[in-house]
C-alpha cells in the first residue's frame, strides 16, 4: 500500500475525532472529562493524571499523548475545557497525529518481512493466543475493580457527607478543610469550603507540613 496514503487517511481519522472531542470539551466543559474517566480502570486518578500533564506541558503534550493510552482520549476535550484556542490547538494535533500515524507506518514498513514472518508462525496458534491474551486482559481488569472496590470500602468508613459538615460547621465544631482540587477544577467551579487549605494532591509531598497534626481533617476534591 502507498505510504503517503495510509497516513493522510490515518491523520485524517484521528483529527476528525479529536476535533469533536474538542468542541464538545468547550460546550460541556468538566462534565465530559468526568464521564469519560468513568470507563477508566482508574476513574479516581484519570482526571487529575490528565490535567497535571496538560497544565505542566500545555498544548505541547498533544505530540505525544497519543501513544498513552487513556490520555489520548480525555487530552482533546482538556483542550477545549481550558479554553484553548482553535488554530494552537489544530496545529498541535496535527503534529501529534502525524508523528503517531507515522511512527507505526514506518515501523511497519521497516519490519514488513519479519512481521510477515512472525504472522507465518502464529497462523497455527491464532485461537490460542488470542484465548490467552483475552484471559490475561480480563484478570487485570478484575485485579484493578477488586483494588478499588476495597479502597472505597475503607474510605466509606471514614467518609462524611456535605450535610453532616454543615452541621457541624453550624454548631461551631469546624474541622480542618483540604481542597485536593487542580488548579484547572478551580478556574471551572471556584468555590471553597470556607476555612479549607487549597493543597492540590500534587503537592501533598513537599507541604505536608500544612497538614494540622493529631485531629481530623475534612479532604474534598471533585
Amino acid at each position: 500500500m502507498n505510504g503517503a496514503v495510509i497516513v493522510a487517511l490515518a491523520t485524517v481519522a484521528a483529527m476528525a475525532a479529536d476535533l469533536i472531542w474538542f468542541q464538545v470539551g468547550r460546550w460541556q466543559g468538566f462534565r465530559v472529562l468526568a464521564l469519560l474517566c468513568k470507563i477508566s480502570l482508574e476513574p479516581d486518578t484519570c482526571k487529575r493524571k490528565t490535567e497535571q500533564i496538560f497544565a505542566r506541558h500545555g498544548l505541547s503534550s498533544l505530540l505525544v499523548v497519543k501513544f498513552i493510552p487513556g490520555l489520548s482520549t480525555v487530552a482533546p476535550p482538556l483542550a477545549g475545557i481550558t479554553g484553548a484556542k482553535f488554530l494552537p490547538f489544530f496545529i498541535f494535533n496535527l503534529a501529534g497525529a502525524l508523528i503517531w500515524v507515522g511512527t507505526f507506518v514506518g515501523l511497519g514498513a521497516i519490519f514488513s518481512d519479519q512481521l510477515e514472518r512472525i504472522a507465518g508462525y502464529l497462523v497455527p496458534w491464532a485461537a490460542a493466543a488470542t484465548a490467552a491474551i483475552i484471559t490475561l486482559l480480563l484478570a487485570y481488569i478484575a485485579y484493578q475493580v477488586r483494588l478499588r472496590a476495597l479502597l472505597i470500602r475503607r474510605l466509606r468508613m471514614a467518609r462524611v457527607r456535605a450535610d453532616e459538615l454543615r452541621e457541624m460547621m453550624e454548631a461551631g465544631v469546624n474541622p480542618p478543610g483540604l481542597d485536593l482540587r487542580h488548579p484547572l477544577d478551580l478556574e471551572s467551579f471556584p468555590y471553597v469550603i470556607p476555612g479549607a487549605v487549597l493543597l492540590p494532591q500534587s503537592d501533598i509531598e513537599t507541604r505536608s507540613h500544612e497538614i494540622p497534626e493529631g485531629q481530623d481533617v475534612i479532604a474534598y476534591c471533585s
